[in-house]
């Protein structure tokens, strides 16, 4: 008897939220700060640096379509990197979300895994790019 086990990993999609509602003087913009731990805003533009080739699969918590070179992951630390994926994909194909599914060692490395769209998608992860705001 062989038994086999199969994991797999949702990983939720952010969404952008509704504007601010205009304060007496119709402007839309808020006056407090974001509450801590808030997310940046997704319209953020952003700078790519050298990422890791791999990142322990743990520190993923949302997932993010800002750009046509590929996903943005938002990791536990509130640190971002976008997972570039392969000529075939594109990342609007992953707009309803995608699954992972992880490998022996609990990383999800470049060149090596693949992320498993809810259309059926099977994409490639090429690299990994560190994303700073861009100032």
């Amino acid at each position: 008897m062989t038994i086999e086990q199969r994991i797999i990993i949702r990983v939720p999609m952010i969404r952008p939220g509704p504007p601010p509602p205009p304060d007496e003087r119709g402007a839309r913009y808020r006056t407090e700060p974001p509450p801590s731990g808030a997310q940046p805003p997704l319209n953020r533009e952003w700078e790519e640096h050298k990422g890791p080739k791999c990142i322990r699969i743990s520190q993923v918590r949302a997932a993010a379509i800002s750009s046509s070179r590929g996903v943005d992951l938002v990791l536990d630390d509130n640190r971002r990197l976008r997972a570039v994926l392969g000529r075939e994909c594109r990342p609007a194909d992953l707009y309803s979300g995608f699954y992972i599914q992880p490998h022996a060692d609990g990383s999800l490395c470049a060149g090596r895994d693949r992320v498993l769209a809810r259309s059926g998608a099977d994409c490639a992860i090429t690299d990994f790019r560190r994303l700073e705001p861009k100032h």
